[in-house]
């Protein structure tokens, strides 16, 4: 009875969250404007040609996935690795995190795999995911100094006058996300210690995280951890090419926008909603974009993309449905 208050108060509190950002952010949006600029205003199809990077970024994290347990001398089927990345995005944005629970039960389901040695797989997943990030964030920074430097020569600007155009409003924002990203990865952190005092949970956890030592094919596991990122990049940087507004920043203001969105989704809310939005909005504002057309461009393009979630969610439960067990 506990757990469950817990976790629904979380589940609550993450939505509360959300939705406080996203009115504070949009509450003075006609939307009017927002039903033109999806019908009129945006060039669909590049937006459809970003979805299926989306797609391919979770398959190439499955196929990863499946490396990992192999290395582990587990047979699992990639249709059911697949289905169980599918299925836990989609879980992740009822109930934020719950996704990774989800993806390694529904192995334990279907393949007979024990639910602490998945877990360990997915601990060491996050770990490379979060080395590849932060490497990432380190090139984005370095490439970025000349271009912000030479913009700020050119209009005259300084860091001092870019940060005083923050409203309080948007530093009480900026703080509270940062507050909850903090607190979410020590109460993780916490979760993960008081686990580790059962044995069993905690040899299974650590034959999973080492799992990657064992892959077959070194090189392959390094393209697919690679091209997780590269399909994602592109899912979120061809929706630029949507507004005339964006098209023409280019790869390495997306590449920054993209980065601080990463971070952003560490705020537990369902798929980032809200400090998502604040984020790469923001960014999009540094380079020149108006804030209402920044706040237009995030809005729709985090929805579709939630969308295309939603769908792929549905199709794992339906395909699941009839797959067969293993014991």
């Amino acid at each position: 009875m506990k757990i469950h208050v817990n976790n629904t108060t979380k589940v609550v509190l993450s939505l509360l969250l959300a939705s406080a950002i996203m009115w504070w952010m949009y509450r003075g949006t006609a939307w009017e404007d927002v039903q033109r600029a999806v019908n009129t205003e945006m060039r669909w199809k590049w937006m459809v040609l970003s979805m299926p990077f989306g797609i391919l970024a979770q398959v190439f994290r499955a196929t990863r996935w499946q490396q990992m347990l192999q290395a582990m001398g587990k047979r699992v089927r990639l249709s059911t690795c697949v289905n169980a990345i599918f299925l836990s995005y989609a879980s992740s944005l009822a109930v934020p995190r719950i996704g990774e629970f989800l993806r390694c039960g529904t192995l334990k389901r279907w393949e007979g795999i024990p639910f602490s040695e998945g877990v360990g797989t997915v601990v060491s997943e996050r770990v490379l995911d979060m080395a590849i990030i932060l490497l990432l964030t380190l090139i984005t920074v370095a490439t970025q100094i000349p271009v912000f430097s030479d913009f700020m020569t050119q209009t005259g600007m300084s860091l001092t006058s870019m940060i005083g155009g923050f409203t309080t409003m948007g530093y009480v924002v900026t703080a509270v996300c940062g507050v909850v990203a903090i607190a979410t990865l020590w109460l993780l952190a916490r979760r993960l210690q008081l686990t580790q005092h059962a044995s069993r949970v905690a040899k299974g956890m650590l034959t999973g995280m080492l799992s990657v030592r064992g892959v077959r094919h070194p090189g392959i596991f390094v393209f697919y951890s690679l091209g997780i990122w590269v399909a994602y990049f592109l899912h979120f940087y061809l929706t630029f090419y949507c507004f005339d507004y964006t098209e023409n920043l280019g790869p390495l203001p997306a590449l920054v926008a993209f980065m601080v969105g990463c971070f952003a989704v560490l705020v537990p809310t369902p798929n980032g909603a809200g400090s998502w939005h604040f984020a790469v909005k923001t960014v999009l504002v540094l380079y020149g974009v108006a804030g209402s057309q920044g706040a237009m461009f995030v809005l729709i393009v985090h929805t579709l993309q939630t969308l295309l979630v939603v769908v792929l969610g549905l199709l794992a439960m339906g395909w699941l449905a009839f797959t067969k067990k293993r014991n």
